[in-house]
């Protein structure tokens, strides 16, 4: 792809993760953070112990994501697919059950950047399962089920296109 499409394609990334609450926002980075090991989560994104709790729990849940990242299912066959569903069903789970991330967009977004593009077409089902597990609360799954477009649902086909923005926690500079 030539530079253009590239910078064409970031700055929709840019603007799609612009699109997200600032919860949203934190919580990607925070996320993002913690699952590719590029900062000490618990030294940018704690501010009490709540946090602190919240950090560990997910940094122990997103131990599956090395798993998850070595286990491609056959989408043809389904080879490996129980497997495969139950790991990112539970990691989903932990990430939805935050209650930080509203929407499919901002779920997809995360997950295609700790996982990579491959899993695309997987996130649809992973999110719907984890969305309506009993532990969600009735109002959460409803806006999280409904967050979820027919497009985005019944997609014919996924870009393999690595994403190229990666949010990272920006210090705040004094005015």
């Amino acid at each position: 792809m030539n530079d253009t499409g590239t910078a064409t394609m970031t700055i929709a990334e840019l603007r799609e993760f612009a699109g997200f609450d600032a919860a949203e926002q934190r919580y990607i980075k925070r996320s993002l953070d913690v699952g590719l090991g590029r900062q000490d989560a618990f030294k940018l994104w704690a501010r009490d112990e709540a946090e602190r709790a919240s950090i560990r729990s997910q940094y122990v849940a997103y131990q599956d994501l090395k798993r998850l990242r070595g286990e491609r299912p056959d989408s043809d066959t389904l080879e490996g697919v129980e497997g495969f569903m139950a790991q990112l069903l539970r990691v989903t789970a932990f990430d939805l059950s935050q209650e930080r991330l509203a929407c499919f967009s901002a779920y997809r977004f995360l997950y295609e950047r700790l996982l990579g593009p491959w899993v695309r077409p997987w996130l649809p089902a992973a999110f719907c399962g984890a969305a309506a597990l009993p532990q969600m609360r009735p109002g959460q799954r409803k806006v999280l089920l409904q967050s979820l477009s027919e497009a985005a649902a019944t997609a014919p086909g996924w870009s393999d296109r690595a994403p190229s923005f990666y949010p990272e926690y920006v210090e705040k500079v004094a005015a």
